[in-house]
């Protein structure tokens, strides 16, 4: 079984279009989800850190959101053009992007840093 030092969950949720707390999936998920493979793909760490789907992550008002576990760092409002900076900032070096976070929730610690096996 493959030992991943991360997860980061994307909410891909999809409600009925006319429902008053909206969904992920009309904010961008599914792509920003496919686009953070591909990043992690293209610099070599989707073998350490996976990006899966969710379902209802209950925070529709914040979407597209996603978490990332083993911290439970939660980020909300997350578009394409954020991760480089989430890659590189949190799931690389271990530093939550504070300005993504979700509000009421306690501040992250510091977090182990990822090594990243780059390609040539």
């Amino acid at each position: 079984m493959p030992h991943f030092e991360r997860h980061v969950f994307v909410c891909t949720n999809e409600r009925a279009a006319d429902h008053p707390r909206g969904d992920c999936k009309r904010k961008g998920s599914v792509e920003l989800r496919d686009a953070l493979k591909k990043q992690l793909s293209k610099i070599g760490l989707s073998k350490s850190i996976r990006a899966n789907t969710a379902g209802c992550l209950d925070q529709c008002e914040q979407g597209a959101s996603m978490v990332v576990y083993p911290e439970q760092v939660w980020y909300g409002h997350v578009t394409e053009a954020d991760l480089p900076e989430l890659i590189a900032s949190h799931l690389i070096g271990g530093v939550p992007v504070a300005r993504l976070l979700m509000p009421d929730q306690p501040p992250p610690p510091r977090l182990p840093t990822i090594e990243a096996e780059r390609k040539p």
